[in-house]
């Protein structure tokens, strides 16, 4: 007799259990159980068990992507091979041409080249997603607000001024300098992506269609 007080969508268990005919014959162990795609044999480090994993559900181009990405400074071709698990020379040659696209900075040194995720492509990716969102307004005073807070508890106009005064910061106070910074930045952020907004709700999207075809501004006659 099914229990009235727990609804049937509710239930722990399946809506449909097998017969006794469709059960194995044998329990399962779990060495029946394979939760990877990939063929784990052999492997026992859940360093390599995830790299397989990866490998296995990824090319190689997607995870070289991923790992620029993620970049926050300059790496060798090697050290993103490594990360990606490719060759040195795929991890090269995709890296040289994510740069003719834009999306990789190459620097040449002495001591090597070395690939990281372009700062301004990614800077504008950020604005542009930015941008998207419908309470930039509001984000924007927050933020504003924050830095006010931190103008009057300190009596200075920046973070960098108290930074370089002459009184011997606390750690909570450096915790301080550091917030207030990212507050001043995402102003920055906010305010431009809001601008982007604006720009977008003003311009219809044919004007931007056309703007885009031809290579310049859209015509206004």
């Amino acid at each position: 007799m099914t229990d009235s007080s727990t609804p049937a969508d509710e239930s722990d268990g399946p809506a449909v259990f097998p017969r006794g005919d469709e059960l194995p014959d044998e329990d399962l162990s779990p060495d029946d159980i394979a939760p990877f795609v990939a063929d784990t044999s052999g492997l026992s480090d859940i360093n390599e068990l995830a790299t397989a994993e990866w490998k296995a559900s990824t090319t190689a181009d997607e995870r070289i992507r991923a790992v620029l990405k993620g970049t926050v400074s300059p790496n060798t071709a090697r050290e993103i091979a490594d990360t990606a698990a490719v060759s040195e020379t795929k991890a090269r040659n995709t890296l040289n041409s994510l740069a003719e696209e834009g999306l990789a900075a190459i620097e040449r040194t002495e001591a090597g080249t070395t690939y990281q995720r372009d700062p301004d492509r990614y800077l504008i990716e950020q604005i542009h997603r930015l941008s998207m969102a419908d309470d930039l307004v509001d984000r924007i005073q927050a933020a504003k607000a924050e830095i006010a807070d931190y103008r009057e508890r300190y009596d200075t106009d920046t973070p960098d001024e108290l930074l370089v005064s002459d009184r011997t910061l606390t750690a909570e106070e450096l915790s301080d300098v550091s917030h207030w910074r990212t507050a001043v930045r995402d102003v920055e952020y906010l305010r431009a992506a809001y601008r982007i907004q604006q720009a977008k709700r003003r311009t219809p999207t044919s004007n931007l269609e056309t703007s885009v075809s031809d290579g310049g501004p859209a015509s206004t006659h």
